[in-house]
């Protein structure tokens, strides 16, 4: 049965919407402008909506992954758990002006993540060499993983199928991703943010199929803070 699509529990997490000013590519600047809503089709019964209510959420295993970052190496999360909690958020891309502030505010407070004694690491489905124009276009210091075939989010059932019409729109402003993303599938995941305890446990869970909607820095830390 699916659960509810916005989870809320240790964290406190609610919505909010990344609110730092940028100057993205005009590319991003047209998918900004133009947030029409995802429509269902013959070939996309699978929407934002239906991935984010199966999603998994509070206390939930979150699935052990090994996937590679920026450079190209390893990471698997087993071993950063080892270390302590570990913020783990899914984003569409750095093609996507909601992920590229959501990250940056992650940034930002990285200092504060880390005193918390918590590893931070995104994940999205484009191919190593996206995941590092995101890393070098915003000045991240944690890894960014590329989930090529979106296989892990696929695990977290954040998956679904983009509808043709927004693939049209997505044409349209120069975003193709089946060639950012290096497969033949046009699929995303809808934006989630968990923190996971050591021992795989999800204490916090965001998850939602709006995606101009993100847990902001100030509620992850606030996330961590009661977790801990």
């Amino acid at each position: 049965m699916p659960r509810p699509v916005l989870v809320l529990l240790v964290a406190g997490l609610v919505v909010a919407g990344c609110s730092r000013p940028s100057a993205p590519p005009a590319e991003e600047q047209a998918v900004q402008e133009s947030p029409t809503p995802v429509v269902p089709t013959a070939q996309s019964a699978d929407t934002p909506e239906t991935a984010a209510g199966r999603a998994l959420g509070v206390g939930d295993q979150a699935p052990d992954f090994v996937l590679p970052n920026a450079m190209g190496q390893d990471v698997r999360l087993s071993e950063l758990l080892d270390r302590g909690p570990v913020v783990l958020t899914f984003y569409r891309g750095a093609w996507c002006p909601y992920c590229n502030n959501q990250l940056r505010d992650y940034q930002d407070v990285l200092g504060e993540i880390e005193a918390a004694g918590a590893t931070l690491v995104a994940v999205s489905p484009q191919a190593p060499d996206g995941s590092m124009t995101m890393a070098e276009r915003n000045g991240l210091a944690f890894p960014v993983l590329s989930d090529v075939g979106n296989e892990v989010s696929r695990q977290y059932g954040l998956v679904f199928t983009v509808d043709d019409a927004t693939r049209e729109r997505y044409r349209a402003v120069g975003v193709d991703l089946a060639a950012v993303n290096g497969t033949d599938a046009w699929e995303l995941p809808v934006p989630a943010t968990y923190v996971v305890e050591p021992d795989g446990t999800i204490r916090a869970a965001f998850v939602e199929a709006d995606y101009t909607q993100r847990a902001s820095a100030r509620q992850v830390l606030d996330a961590l803070r009661r977790a801990a």
